[in-house]
């Protein structure tokens, strides 16, 4: 079995990226992997402009990560999704 390692060439120290990243902060890490909608989309506001976004996108491709949002955009199944869906069944009726 091989083993593959990702790396990043972040521009600055480890020490310094994580205050510098939104996803290293431990009251938003819950947001990257909620399974309300709303909070995926909160996440996915918090990478915006973040140095690493693209590195962060082309990891979780590479990876198939099974779910969250990686580099400003929602995984599910290993792929990139547009809006993710709330739990349960749709309403028959509008509300």
């Amino acid at each position: 079995m091989t083993s593959s390692t990702f790396t990043t060439a972040f521009p600055f120290p480890t020490a310094l990226a994580a205050d510098l990243l939104p996803c290293h902060e431990a009251e938003a890490a819950d947001l990257f992997f909620s399974e309300r909608p709303a909070d995926l989309e909160q996440a996915k506001v918090l990478c915006t402009g973040c140095p690493l976004l693209e590195e962060c996108r082309r990891g979780a491709l590479e990876r198939s990560e099974p779910w969250g949002v990686w580099g400003g955009a929602i995984f599910d199944a290993g792929r990139i999704i547009a809006v993710k869906r709330g739990r349960g069944r749709p309403r028959k009726n509008a509300a």
